[in-house]
Order: C-alpha cells, then structure tokens, then sequence
C-alpha cells in the first residue's frame, strides 16, 4: 500500500509534512514529490505512469493551492482515489480552495482541506486493503471517542461544582 502525496510546488513542503506526519502514525508508506500541473504537466503525467503501473494498492493526495489543475489532471489520468486538500492561502483568504471544489465532468477527487484529515481518509481507503490498518484505523477513532467523552465529564464535573450538585 502507498499514499502518492503530489504537491504543486515544495512551498507546500510544511503543509505536506502534517500529512506524512499523520499518515506515519497510521503506519502507511508514502512518497512525496514535485509536479505541477501547469508548469512540468509532461513531468506529472510520467509520474503518474510510473504509479499507475505499481500494483500496489494506492491513494493519491495532491496539495495546491491558487489554481488547483494538479488534482483535476492526476484524478483524470488514474484509477486510484485522489484527494484533493488544497493548503488555505492567506493571500486568498481561502477563496482559491474554490478550484478544488468545483471539477469538470467525469473528474472527481475528493477535497478534504486539513492535512490530517486528508491523511485519515487515505487510510480509510488502504484499510479495506489490511486489516491491521483498519485496527489502527478503529483505534484512532476510539482515542477520539474516549477523549470526548472525557472532556464531557471534567465538563459536567466543573459546572457541578459551581452550582454546588
């Protein structure tokens, strides 16, 4: 299994970073590079022939921002998943995710816009793949639960304590 993450440009390294961040506590092999749909458009359609021809199950997630062809176009040229989450721009102020929102006929990324949930939806994915990923997957999910409900309890715990219950 691998996460192809594809980022427009490496000004998107940070924002790529949480990403592989959180796809490392899943335990899922990832691979970033460097190709934008705009300017090295040969370039991307290489790389995706290269993954393509892997047999590896996969999950591509793409980070670009502005203009966001790098999700269109790699979503149009494979048949793995692709998830479009596209880093907020404060030059912007967020208007640009907007190219990722709205895809031609026939295109269909997903847009996941935080990192660490693009990251949990490729896991999501890979799980029907592995079965211990879909472990980690259903443990991820119950921290979250049991942090709720914990945070519940100090919650009622102090308003019971103001009010003298």
């Amino acid at each position: 299994m691998l996460v192809v993450i594809l980022m427009g440009s490496k000004a998107d390294l940070p924002f790529v970073e949480k990403i592989c961040a959180a796809l490392d506590r899943f335990g899922i092999l990832w691979e970033r590079r460097v190709a934008s749909a705009h300017k090295s458009a040969r370039h991307l359609l290489d790389l995706l022939a290269q993954y393509e021809a892997d047999p590896r199950p996969k999950v591509y997630i793409t980070v670009a921002g502005r203009s966001n062809a790098l999700s269109g176009l790699v979503d149009a040229n494979v048949v793995a998943p692709v998830i479009a989450c596209p880093p907020y721009s404060d030059s912007f102020a967020g208007v640009d995710v907007f190219s990722s929102l709205r895809m031609p006929s026939g295109v269909a990324p997903a847009v996941v816009l935080e990192a660490e949930g693009a990251a949990l939806l490729a896991a999501k994915v890979l799980a029907g793949h592995d079965p211990a990923l879909r472990r980690r997957v259903k443990d991820y999910q119950t921290a979250f639960t049991a942090q709720i409900i914990a945070d519940d309890a100090e919650l009622k715990g102090l308003r019971d304590a103001t009010r003298g219950t």
